[in-house]
Order: C-alpha cells, then structure tokens, then sequence
C-alpha cells in the first residue's frame, strides 16, 4: 500500500481461479499452507496464464513438508515472471526444479538461508533463464538477475532481518511494479527502494519497531531520484 499498490487477498480456488481476470500482477507466498491450497495454487496459476497476467513467486520454506514440494515443483510448468527468496531458498528450488546450480546440498533452515548470496548466483541465473523473468535474491547485498545481467544492489539495514515479514513484503512490492512494467525493471526498482528507505530508516530509529514504522513513512515519501540513486552494481557474467 505504501509503494501504491491494491492488495486484495485470496484462499479459496474460486478465488483464485477469479482472480486474473481483476489483478494485473499477483504475488504467491509460500509461507502458511493449507490442504486447500493443493487445488487454489494451481487453479490461480493457470486463471493468470489464461489472462496474461504476471506473477511472483516466493518460495518460503522450501523443503519443508510434501505438499510444498510438490506445489512448487508443479509450479516449473507454470513459472512465475519473478522469484524473490533468500540465498537457501534459490538454491533449493533450482535444484528442485533440476537446474544447474552448482551446489547439492540445499541449505534451508526453516525460513532462513544458511549459504551465502554469492554462493547463489548461478542458481539465480539459471532460475531466470528458465522462467525468461527476473530472480531476486536477499541478502546483506541483494543480488538480482534475468539470468544473464547481474545487479547488485546495496544499502538496506540488518534490522530487516528483526522486522518479521520484511522479505516477504518486498516480494509484494515486486508484484506491485510488475504491473507497469517488466520484470527485471520491476524487482531492481523493489529492492533498490527498500535498500534506500531501510539505509534512512536505521539512521532514525531506536530498534526494530521503530524500524518498521519509519520504513514505512520513508518508503512512502522516496522520490524516483532516491531510488534511481541507490548504490549499484551492474555487470554481465
């Protein structure tokens, strides 16, 4: 809402299956699952492909429990535009997807990332290429790819990391921006306005609840000058 998005939030597979047809970019966030969602995924996936709609994925908790698995796994056949996670969790879900990563051990522990994001930039790279879109990945310097440009994008703050749900609100920004234009503008344009309204934000706070209310305000009041100017780096590997 801050960055000047509409949420409006479905469950049920009627929903889902409706909703394409309202929305122009819609987020998926893997985080609570329930049985009902075996059958809402799917149809509120392909309700997306039928309209043309894109949409995000964020693949929390990856590894834990068969039904994620297998949704997720579902979800190569039906990709996403964008994919926004942490180190662990890209790696986890190219090697599910049977991508060259580079790595065989995933490292996901619960809800966070146990490697490095360096260590995840050919899983990034190859997610991209396979899903012709754009992949973000979190971390103390964010890295994001359409699988052949590689940004790095710093700034940001460590209280991100004590503010629950800051991740998973940046992959609703990224859908936001999906709206207007493509992904890789879309997710650079995300994470460059959340690394420089969190490097401002730590500056006035006291600790992470006022960390998160002044993000907030300071999100909402960036310029496109701010966010356009946030330290990067650009290159092609």
């Amino acid at each position: 809402l801050a960055c000047g998005g509409s949420a409006a939030m479905v469950y049920l597979p009627d929903e889902g299956e409706g909703i394409g047809s309202i929305c122009q970019a819609f987020y998926i966030n893997m985080g609570t699952l329930f049985p009902v969602y075996a059958e809402t995924l799917p149809r509120t996936i392909r309700s997306l492909e039928k309209q043309g709609k894109p949409w995000v994925l964020d693949p929390v908790g990856i590894g834990l429990g068969s039904l994620r698995t297998e949704l997720l796994r579902q979800m190569k056949a039906m990709p996403p535009a964008i994919v926004r996670g942490n180190a662990s969790e890209i790696i986890a879900l190219a090697n599910l997807w049977g991508l060259d990563t580079g790595i065989d051990k995933d490292g996901v522990r619960g809800v966070d990332a146990t490697d490095s994001v360096d260590s995840a930039v050919m899983a990034a790279r190859a997610l991209a290429r396979s899903i012709h879109g754009a992949v973000a990945v979190s971390g103390e310097v964010d890295v994001v790819t359409d699988g052949d440009v590689v940004i790095r994008s710093y700034g940001g703050s460590p209280l991100f990391t004590r503010v629950t749900g800051s991740g998973c609100s940046l992959g609703g920004v990224c859908a936001v921006y999906a709206a207007v234009t493509n992904p890789l503008t879309a997710v650079i344009t995300a994470v460059n306005m959340y690394n420089a309204a969190g490097k401002i934000a730590e500056r006035k706070s006291n600790g992470p609840g006022s960390f998160e209310k002044i993000f907030l305000d300071t999100m909402y009041n960036l310029s496109a000058d701010d966010v356009a100017s946030n330290a990067m780096e650009i290159g092609r590997i």
